[in-house]
């Protein structure tokens, strides 16, 4: 899909025998910027897809905040769920920048548009804890972006190292599908999602 600032898609798979997966997303625009998000539920089925949900929720209601202050109203929506962990991004289209943060294991992985067609990849480095209990200490990391950049977040129903070899000539929706058969887990929920920086329109 295009926003304008990104175009994205996702691929995700439930865990065998679950009828809900606990491995959520959302994409959403905020003008000259959008906001990105994965969330995973603890462990499967409903309770997890219910945690997932109600942090994407939160996210949403308070998109415009900062994502410090996103993240903190998240870990007291979900005090009475199983819990959930989370990674944002939101990806600006006025300066060309991005700014990350998450909580848990959903990976985050930015992939450089170079002109040799070699990857140059930064990983977004997460802190340990579980949305919903006590946030450890977070801080919010900001980089620049170019036009063709491409984030990538998966969730840990995708193998370690699924970054190795990404193709970035591919659309977005054809990169997480590739990523998922590959790389995708049997024995959880799974959930990648790409999204490559367009750039403001001009």
């Amino acid at each position: 899909m295009n926003y304008r600032l990104v175009e994205w898609g996702v691929a995700e798979r439930r865990m065998a025998g679950e009828t809900l997966s606990g491995d959520l997303y959302m994409v959403k625009p905020l003008g000259d910027s959008v906001l990105i998000a994965v969330a995973d539920g603890l462990g499967h089925g409903a309770a997890a897809a219910e945690a997932a949900r109600l942090a994407l929720e939160t996210v949403e209601k308070c998109a415009h905040q900062p994502l410090l202050q996103v993240l903190e109203n998240c870990n007291q929506k979900l005090e009475q769920t199983r819990g959930a962990v989370l990674t944002m991004a939101v990806l600006n289209g006025l300066d060309n920048s991005m700014e990350w943060l998450g909580v848990g294991n959903v990976r985050g992985v930015l992939v450089r548009s170079v002109p040799d067609g070699k990857a140059v990849m930064e990983s977004l480095l997460l802190s340990s804890g579980i949305i919903g209990g006590k946030l450890p200490p977070v801080r919010a990391a900001a980089l620049t972006i170019a036009t063709g950049d491409t984030l990538v977040l998966a969730t840990d129903g995708i193998r370690n190292g699924f970054e190795d070899g990404l193709v970035l000539s591919a659309a977005p929706q054809q990169t997480a599908e590739c990523i998922l058969r590959h790389d995708g887990l049997e024995t959880d929920d799974a959930l990648v999602l790409v999204a490559r920086f367009q750039g403001r329109a001009r």
